[in-house]
């Protein structure tokens, strides 16, 4: 159930939806869950548009796009983490329509520590993620 914020400048993602949408979908596959309501409803990205003077980096520069992706923990192996973290960068930049972006996309990856996601009032560990989506599936 990842969250994934992204930071850009205002106006240079014109479908903000599709790019979260996108997005989403794309971090539930890395991730190989399960497309059930369960992912699909607390899989979620945020488009977060900054003013031009809101953001630079060392040389003066705010042409960036940061996108960072909140996961639980162990959620993502060494392979996964390199997949998603290219994919994302071109989503982004394609949804942006400047493929130059992908040289100026920074991707964070954090994992959530253990009892440190919580969704509708319960902050579950990974077991009990895990858990609860056995049951879901009815392989409990």
């Amino acid at each position: 159930m990842p969250m994934i914020d992204v930071h850009v400048a205002r106006g240079a993602i014109a479908d903000r939806k599709k790019l979260a949408q996108d997005l989403a979908q794309a971090v539930m596959r890395w991730e190989k869950v399960p497309a059930i309501p369960f992912f699909l409803d607390n899989t979620a990205a945020f488009i977060h548009e900054l003013d031009e003077d809101a953001s630079s980096d060392a040389g003066g520069s705010n042409s960036h796009i940061r996108i960072n992706v909140t996961t639980n923990a162990g959620a993502l192996n060494r392979e996964q983490q390199l997949g998603l973290v290219r994919e994302l960068t071109e989503l982004a930049a394609a949804a942006a329509g400047d493929t130059s972006l992908t040289e100026r996309t920074w991707v964070t990856l954090t994992e959530a520590v253990p009892g440190g996601w919580g969704i509708a009032g319960h902050s579950y560990t990974n077991d009990e993620i895990v858990s609860h989506v056995r049951d879901l599936l009815g392989k409990s």
